[in-house]
């Protein structure tokens, strides 16, 4: 069978779309995984990566950690936090952080610090405050890099999420581990097809988000 052969044959079994194993069962689980991933990645990446680049202090120890957290294999740490930790969403979702906080952390680090100093200084010379810099001047000017670094973060966590699958919990990695359990390769092709369905379709929506998010004079300039 070829690949076309694979992915029809897949999505037109009809016990592909209900029930426990289903098409949008596992979507669901495979979406949730990735979302909560991506909040607390941004929930830690985010405020470190404004305050940094405002302040312009720390670059250097942001490239070292970024640095770090793309050298470690996902898969190999998910093993290893399974091993000590035991079953559980945890030793599922600490990979995935790790994963996504280098882009986010970097790249607003970078947006902040490439906002043009005239306007900053301008602002600070009316009187605002550090805060009201940072969110009213140079946020909104940095946001189309933010949403880049988030973008890029939410691409990796969509398409490393398979991971979980190994660890005895859903998601579209169900189907490809199972799959090669099951030497059942059409249910592999039609996962790994999935998967690079989802991550497009999270590439379009951050597209989409920065349509409506950021201001079309920064777009345009």
């Amino acid at each position: 069978m070829n690949l076309l052969h694979f992915v029809t044959d897949f999505f037109g079994r009809s016990g592909q779309w209900h029930g426990y194993d289903g098409i949008p069962q596992r979507l669901a689980e495979h979406l949730e995984y990735s979302l909560l991933a991506l909040l607390l990645a941004a929930a830690v990446a985010l405020p470190v990566g404004l305050v940094t680049g405002h302040t312009g202090r720390g670059g250097n120890a942001l490239a070292m950690l970024a640095t770090a957290g793309r050298a470690l294999p996902s898969f190999g740490l998910l093993v290893l936090l399974f091993t000590v930790m035991g079953l559980g969403l945890a030793p599922v979702m600490i990979p995935l952080v790790v994963l996504a906080v280098p882009p986010i952390l970097v790249t607003t680090y970078e947006a902040v610090r490439s906002v043009d100093r005239a306007p900053v200084d301008a602002a600070r010379g009316m009187g605002m405050g550090p805060a009201r810099v940072l969110f009213q001047v140079e946020f909104p000017v940095a946001l189309p890099l933010i949403l880049s670094g988030l973008r890029s973060a939410a691409v990796q966590i969509v398409s490393t999420a398979t991971i979980a699958a190994y660890v005895s919990f859903g998601g579209l990695g169900r189907y490809i581990i199972d799959g090669l359990y099951q030497r059942d390769y059409t249910k592999v092709v039609g996962g790994a097809v999935l998967v690079a369905a989802l991550a497009l379709a999270t590439l379009g929506l951050f597209r989409l988000a920065a349509r409506f998010a950021v201001s079309p004079g920064v777009r345009r300039s």
